[in-house]
């Protein structure tokens, strides 16, 4: 196995539309757990391996025999799981292969970058069922859209497709789909295989500083800076980028 490591998450609960059920959040959290401590991981991307969807949200088949107090705990089940996700320490896309719709968004939403075809179909649903989003929607869309626009989705309940999304920032590429259906997957391997040569702790503190500095005031976020790149400076790893770009030849980083 080689050391550069781009790892795939696949959703494969075809007879379901890949909705979220207790089982898949189980195991999506299960998965997260171990890649957050998997130091040879360098880039994760999340895709579905069902055709035409990416997921389709909460599971409401399972949602309606649930007590109300069940409907709790699984809603922050769900959000946890999302904010795991959001946290992993590596680089995270989506590919965005068909229609990803309430939590399914959301999930998309938890990741550092999201890739669509411009077939695939996107929103938040949620207040069509007379419910709001439960796994960091509310928080998210507004992040990435801005406000406006993020409660006017919210309130419509309105589906997007891929050109849309790439228009209003949902997302950052759209691809046209392919005969395979998986033209989002190869584009956010194309971008994953862009991340692979850079210094693996230089990625892992990158993605700190910007998420933690996105929630707080420029003084405070530019302190944060100052203190992820000092974490940079006594690695092996910027020796040997200085020694490379000194001898003409490709860096060989080992995440130390």
């Amino acid at each position: 196995l080689s050391p550069l490591r781009i790892v795939v998450l696949g959703l494969n609960r075809s007879h379901a539309k890949n909705a979220l059920n207790k089982n898949l959040l189980k195991m999506m959290s299960k998965a997260v757990d171990a890649l957050k401590s998997d130091k040879k991981v360098r880039t994760v991307i999340f895709r579905s391996e069902v055709p035409g969807i990416f997921c389709a949200g909460a599971d409401l088949k399972e949602r309606a025999k649930m007590h109300s107090s069940e409907v709790s705990s699984f809603v922050s089940k769900a959000r946890a799981t999302v904010n795991e996700m959001a946290n992993l320490p590596v680089p995270t896309i989506a590919a965005i292969d068909g229609t990803a719709l309430g939590g399914g968004l959301e999930l998309a939403l938890a990741c550092d970058i999201r890739v669509a075809a411009s077939s695939a179909k996107m929103g938040l649903v949620e207040t069509k069922l007379a419910i709001i989003p439960g796994a960091g929607g509310t928080q998210r869309l507004p992040r990435t859209i801005g406000v406006s626009l993020a409660k006017e989705l919210i309130f419509s309940a309105r589906i997007v497709d891929g050109e849309e999304a790439k228009s209003i920032g949902l997302i950052s590429h759209v691809v046209e789909q392919n005969e395979a259906g998986d033209a989002a997957y190869r584009r956010a391997l194309a971008l994953a295989r862009e991340f692979l040569p850079q210094g693996p702790v230089a990625m892992r503190v990158a993605k700190l500083a910007i998420n933690q500095g996105m929630e707080v005031d420029l003084v405070t976020g530019l302190a944060i800076e100052e203190a992820c790149y000092a974490q940079t400076i006594p690695t092996k790893d910027r020796i040997e980028g200085l020694l490379a770009f000194k001898e003409k030849r490709p860096p060989r980083y080992k995440g130390e």
